[in-house]
Parts: C-alpha cells; structure tokens; sequence
C-alpha cells in the first residue's frame, strides 16, 4: 500500500506539473523551458543530498543505469512533451502518453523478467482508454494538425514506460531512489542545457513569468520522479506504471478548477471513471 500511495502523489505532482508547464509555454518555447525546469530541480536535489543521500550498498552498474535513464528522462522526455503541448495542444498529448504503462509493462517481462498480472494488464489499458476518454477534444487540437506530429508524445510515452524499467534495474542492484534521482537529473540538465546553447533558433526570450513557472515545473516534475523511484524500489513496474500514468486525470481537474479550459462534459465524466476505477482494480487485486 506505500508503493500505492507514492505512485498516486507521484501522479498528482507529474498532473499539476503539465499545468505549470502548459501556463509557462505561454511565453517560452519548449526546448528553453525544458532548460530551467529539469536544472531547477537538479539544484533543489544538489541542496538536498548532503543530507538525504547514502553510499552504502554502491554499485558502479547502478550508477551508470541511473546516469544512462538521465539521458533521455526527463531530459528528451521533457522536451518531447513540452514540444509536443506546444505543437498539437495538451489535449492530444495526453492522450498519447498515457500510452507508456503499455511500454513500460511490456519492456518490465523482457529486460527483467517480471510476470505481470492479468490484474495490471486490464488496469493499464483501462488507464489508457480513461486518459484518452478524459484529454481527447477535436476542438481543441490545434490548427495545422499534421499526423507525423504524433511522433513526439508517442516517442515520450515510450521512453517514459523503458525510464521506468531502466530505473528498476538500477535499484535492484542499488535500492537509493534518491541517488537515482539525483544522478538521472545531474545528466539530464547537461543534456537540456546542451540542446538549449546548440539551438540557433528561439521565437521567445525567457521573461520572469516564464522562469518562475518553469522553475515551479522543474520542482513537481523533480519531486514526482522521486516519489515514483521509491515506489518502484518497493513494488513491480506493473503495480507503479498504470497508477503514475493517471497524472492527466489530475492536469484535467486542475486546469479546469485553475484555467477554466475544460467544461465538465459527459465525455470527461466517463474518463475519470474508468481512470480510477482501473486503479481501483488493480489496488484491490
């Protein structure tokens, strides 16, 4: 039930933190934003491990698992999704992504071996048809919509689900999720950093409101990788992956609480009611 609990505050962190990135790409491109969020959080977790980390139980294969997730989560994953909200909408976004349990059971039976209950199966394709249920509004796709797009949040989903299971690996061998986060974001901000210098072009220039909302998604976003790397050191990929990949339930609810974007419709209705009552199920299985 703890691996329970920290999956859905990892949710809840991941859900508020496409709010913020959603109000910050108002006035900032995503490869900039991607640039203050994930270093933002790289800090706070720099400030934080003269106290909170531990070397016992080191091992160097660990280290360089976490260091190799680092590369592509959040670093491209970021960039994929802030790019993605960017060019076809959070609507279509979330949709794709909450494709990546998919993935990540998938990849959790191949690299490590994990059985994964029929149980978390139906959960995660009922997250899947909730999520979609819940975000999917052919209104609020964005004008110019082109198919190829759907490349960006399909490849985010998909490096999210194999981040989870990378990450796993790496705590089999070494159980700190605080080193995990740590090291991850240490390559990660290397990775944003690189991409934001090497770009030659920029539409938007970083103003304050755009810094501090990135900043605040750089801090949700860090904390929600935190929780769920506990979560995993405690509990299989298919008890953590469909739970955590219901954060769009909670960008639903709170930008239409805080951003008046979404109207309670039967359609977002009925999404939020097979998104929890798929993690319902799997809870009580």
């Amino acid at each position: 039930m703890v691996a329970v609990l920290l999956s859905v505050l990892s949710a809840l962190c991941f859900g508020a933190a496409a709010v913020t990135s959603k109000v910050g790409l108002r006035s900032l491109d995503a490869r900039a934003g991607a640039a203050i969020s994930v270093p933002t959080a790289t800090a706070f977790f720099a400030l934080a491990s003269p106290f909170t980390l531990e070397i016992a139980g080191f091992t160097l294969l660990a280290a360089l698992l976490f260091a190799l997730v680092g590369l592509f989560f959040p670093a491209l994953v970021t960039i994929l999704t802030f790019k993605s909200n960017d060019v076809l909408g959070p609507t279509v976004t979330s949709a794709m992504s909450a494709i990546a349990p998919l993935f990540a059971l998938v990849a959790a039976a191949l690299f490590l071996g994990e059985r994964i209950p029929a149980e978390a199966a139906v959960a995660a394709v009922g997250v899947v048809v909730g999520v979609c249920l819940l975000s999917w509004n052919p209104k609020a796709v964005r004008p110019g919509f082109a198919g190829w797009a759907l490349l960006l949040p399909l490849a985010g989903a998909m490096l999210r689900g194999v981040a989870q299971v990378t990450a796993k690996a790496g705590l089999l061998l070494w159980p700190n999720p605080f080193a995990a986060s740590l090291l991850g974001y240490c390559v990660s901000s290397a990775v944003v950093i690189s991409a934001d210098r090497l770009s030659r072009t920029r539409t938007k220039s970083p103003t304050m409101h755009s810094i501090v909302w990135f900043a605040i998604t750089g801090v949700l976003n860090g904390g929600a990788v935190l929780l769920m790397y506990v979560a995993l050191s405690k509990a299989p990929v298919s008890t953590v992956a469909p739970i955590v990949a219901s954060y769009p339930l909670v960008t639903a609810l709170v930008s239409g609480a805080a951003l008046r974007e979404d109207a309670l419709t039967l359609r977002v209705v009925a999404g939020a009611t097979v998104t929890v009552a798929a993690i319902v199920y799997l809870v009580a299985a």
